[in-house]
C-alpha cells in the first residue's frame, strides 16, 4: 500500500518560514503536497480586486519556483466548491489529512468550517492553525466577556500576554510527494488584466517571502526608530512598507514583533508606534471578527441613516486625483500607479471623500479593495469607517481634515506632490499646496493653467466643511 500523503492549503500564507501549518504537515512524516486552491464562488460579497490579482499572480510564481526548487509542485487549481476538489485531490494522492492556517473574514470563515467537516465526515484528518495573527479574536475580551470596540483597552489586554514566537519550520526534514497530479496553469486563472495598467505596479513590488524578509531587516536596522517621526511624511521612506507582505503572508506578524522586541526597546519611541500598530491590525480582525457586518454596514448602527449625497461624478473626479486639492490628488494617482497609498494619505482622501464630498464611505472602500495590493477586509473595513466617524475607535464625524493643512504640515517643501504631480512641479511650496490661491503671473510662471493642466478644486475647502457639519447636526436631530 502506498504511503499517505498531507495536504497543505495554502491560502494568504505565501511562506516557508514561521508557518504553523507547514511545521505541523512535516513534523508528522509524510510527504506533502502544497495546495492552491483560487476560489471563484459567484456569491462572494468581496470577491478579488485587480490589484489584488496582480499581486496573486506574482506570488503563485515565486511559490511554484521555490517548490520546484524543493523538487516538489505547487498543485493549483480553479474552484468553486473547495470541499469538492480537497476531496478530489486526496482520493487521487491518497491523502489521509489535509492541513491549513486559519482565516478570519466572514465568508471565509464559513468556508473553512464547511470544509473541515467535510473532510472529517469523510474519514481524512482536518487541522487548522493560528498564523496571521498574534491574538486569535475569540481568544481576547474584555472583563464582560465582550468584544473590544476600541483600541487602547484592547491594547492593553494584548500586553498582559506572553508574546508568542516564530514557529520554527524544520525544512530539512521535509518530503515532498513525488506523485503526478494536474494542476491549473498559473496564465489560465486569468489573474492579469487585459489591461496593462498594472505594468506600473511592476516597479514599485518585488513579490514573494525573501524581498519581505529583505524589507524587514532593513526597516528594522535603519528606520524604526525614526518611525514615529518618519512616518507621516509621504516624500521619505518612513514606513516599513510591509502591508501587503503581510497580508498575503510573506512575512508574519510574530516574525516582526519578536524581531523589534530582540532588537529595540518597544517601551518607548518608534518601536514602540510601529507595535501598536501591529497590534492595530489586530484590532482590525477581532473588530470583523465580532462583527461581520461592518465591511458593509456601520459598526454604529445610526450612521445607516447618515444623509450621504451620493454623486457619481464627485466620485470619479476623488478616484481619478482630479479634485483640485493635490494631496488628496497626489494620494489617489499613486494608489493608481503603485497599488499602495502613504498611510497619512489615506487619512486625507478618505476625509475628504465622506466629509467634503459627502459620500458614503462604501464607496471608498469598494475602491481602495479594488486598487491597494493590501486589500485587507478587516483593516480596509476599519479604516474607512474610522474616517467616517461611524466604526470602533472612530473619529469624530465633526473632525473634518483640512487638506491643505495636511499637506503643508507632512509634505512642507511639497516633495511628494511634485513627484506625482508634475503639472505642478514648477509651482514654490508656497503654492503648490494650494495652487488656485495664487496669483494669475505666479501660475503663468510655472506653466500652469487651472482648468486645462490642471484641475480647480471640485468643492470650496471651507464651503465643504459646513456642509459635513450641517449634515452631521441634521442627522443627530
Amino acid at each position: 500500500m502506498s504511503e499517505t500523503v498531507t495536504l497543505y492549503w495554502i491560502r494568504r500564507d505565501f511562506r516557508l518560514q514561521d508557518n504553523a501549518a507547514l511545521a505541523a504537515a512535516i513534523e508528522r512524516g509524510d510527504p506533502i503536497l502544497p495546495v492552491y486552491l483560487l476560489e471563484t464562488s459567484k456569491d462572494a460579497s468581496w470577491p478579488m480586486g485587480g490589484a489584488s490579482k496582480w499581486w496573486l499572480h506574482r506570488a503563485l510564481e515565486e511559490a511554484a519556483a521555490g517548490w520546484r526548487e524543493r523538487e516538489g509542485q505547487l498543485l493549483i487549481r480553479s474552484t468553486a466548491d473547495p470541499l469538492d476538489t480537497l476531496l478530489e485531490i486526496a482520493k487521487a494522492t491518497n491523502a489521509k489529512r489535509v492541513v491549513w492556517n486559519r482565516r478570519y473574514e466572514p465568508e471565509e470563515r464559513e468556508c473553512d468550517a464547511t470544509v473541515k467537516r467535510g473532510l472529517r465526515d469523510a474519514g481524512i484528518e482536518a487541522d487548522s492553525y493560528q498564523n496571521a495573527l498574534l491574538v486569535e479574536p475569540h481568544t481576547i475580551g474584555t472583563g464582560e466577556g465582550k468584544p473590544y470596540k476600541v483600541y487602547t483597552p484592547f491594547w492593553k489586554a494584548c500586553q498582559k500576554r506572553e508574546l508568542p514566537q516564530p514557529v520554527k519550520v524544520p525544512m530539512n526534514n521535509l518530503k515532498v510527494y513525488q506523485g503526478q497530479i494536474k494542476s491549473d496553469a498559473i496564465p489560465s486563472l486569468e489573474l492579469l488584466p487585459k489591461h496593462h495598467w498594472y505594468r506600473k505596479m511592476e516597479d514599485s513590488w518585488k513579490v514573494g517571502e525573501q524581498e519581505a524578509q529583505r524589507l524587514a531587516q532593513t526597516f528594522l536596522k535603519e528606520r524604526v526608530k525614526a518611525y514615529s517621526e518618519q512616518r507621516d511624511l509621504p516624500a521619505e521612506v518612513g514606513t516599513s512598507r510591509l502591508s501587503p507582505y503581510l497580508h498575503w503572508g510573506h512575512i508574519g506578524p510574530r516574525t516582526l514583533a519578536y524581531e523589534l522586541r530582540q532588537t529595540h526597546d518597544t517601551a518607548s519611541g518608534g518601536a514602540l508606534v510601529y507595535l501598536k500598530e501591529l497590534y492595530w491590525r489586530e484590532f482590525a480582525y477581532n473588530v470583523l471578527y465580532h462583527f461581520p457586518h461592518t465591511s458593509d454596514q456601520p459598526l454604529r448602527p445610526e450612521f445607516s441613516d447618515f444623509p450621504w449625497q451620493e454623486d457619481d461624478q464627485a466620485l470619479r473626479a476623488w478616484q481619478r486625483g482630479e479634485t483640485g486639492y493635490p494631496i488628496v490628488d497626489a494620494g489617489m494617482r499613486e494608489l493608481y500607479a503603485t497599488g499602495w497609498m502613504h498611510n497619512r494619505v489615506r487619512m486625507v482622501v478618505a476625509s475628504f471623500l465622506v466629509k467634503h464630498l459627502l459620500q458614503p464611505w462604501q464607496a471608498g472602500a469598494r475602491w481602495f479593495w479594488d486598487t491597494l495590493v493590501d486589500a485587507d477586509l478587516a483593516s480596509n473595513s476599519l479604516g474607512w469607517q474610522w474616517s467616517a466617524g461611524c466604526g470602533a475607535d472612530a473619529a469624530p464625524y465633526f473632525r473634518v481634515f483640512n487638506p491643505i493643512l495636511q499637506s503643508s504640515k507632512f509634505d512642507p517643501e511639497g516633495d511628494y506632490l511634485k513627484r506625482w504631480l508634475p503639472e505642478l512641479s514648477s509651482l514654490s511650496e508656497k503654492h503648490i499646496h494650494a495652487p488656485w490661491e495664487a496669483s494669475s503671473s505666479v501660475l503663468s510662471g510655472a506653466s500652469v493653467r487651472l482648468g486645462k493642466d490642471y484641475p480647480k478644486p471640485i468643492i470650496d475647502h471651507k464651503a465643504g466643511r459646513e456642509r459635513a457639519l450641517k449634515a452631521f447636526e441634521l442627522f443627530k436631530k
